[in-house]
């Protein structure tokens, strides 16, 4: 998993994040907390701040594409996620 390569990279200054999507060569899928570690290495941040949100590798293929959101802390990844969160279990409820 030594080959990162940034694909896309956003600063969204009104969410205070940075919209990231990197490309990794691994003989698996990695798993999340993996891909956190990578990302936070990285862009030298706290794997708190960071919201994977999504990992794709294509059938056969050893690349995989990891979406990324980079918050500025951790504060502000759960004032901003733990809404779509809340409300993903108030609809299962009903």
């Amino acid at each position: 998993m030594e080959n990162l390569t940034i694909l896309k990279e956003t600063d969204n200054p009104l969410l205070k994040r940075k919209e990231i999507e990197v490309s990794i060569e691994a003989d698996v899928t990695p798993q999340i907390q993996e891909a956190e570690e990578i990302v936070s290495k990285k862009f030298s941040t706290n794997p708190e701040n960071i919201k994977i949100k999504k990992i794709q590798g294509k059938f056969g293929s050893r690349n995989f594409i990891i979406t990324v959101n980079v918050y500025s802390s951790k504060d502000e990844k759960e004032r901003i996620e733990s809404k779509q969160k809340k409300k993903k279990a108030e609809e299962k409820k009903e």
